[in-house]
């Protein structure tokens, strides 16, 4: 399944979970452009990902990691984390360990 697709399952079921409506979106995006979105119709950018899952009330990558699951399908939630975190942990600009404060 192509991305755009899936990315658009993923903001539909999100949404509808939330109770949401397409006009709810209103101040970051238009209903017209929210409905090409769900549809899979245009590709997404991050920024614009960002926005709407904030004003539905999740984290960006919630729905990045929804997306991914709908499109490759023998994937599980457990063995993708697992393979982000061994991929995250080897790389040494980035830590994905705790911070101390």
């Amino acid at each position: 399944m192509e991305l755009k697709n899936a990315f658009a399952i993923a903001l539909r079921k999100t949404r509808l979970q939330r109770a949401l409506t397409q006009e709810d979106f209103g101040i970051i995006s238009s209903r017209t452009y929210l409905s090409t979105l769900e549809r899979g119709l245009r590709n997404v950018t991050l920024e614009k990902a960002s926005e709407l899952a904030g004003r539905m009330g999740v984290h960006p990558l919630s729905l990045l990691v929804q997306t991914f699951l709908i499109a490759e399908p023998g994937t599980d939630f457990d063995s993708l984390f697992k393979r982000i975190r061994h991929e995250i942990d080897a790389d040494p600009h980035v830590s994905a360990a705790p911070q101390d404060s």
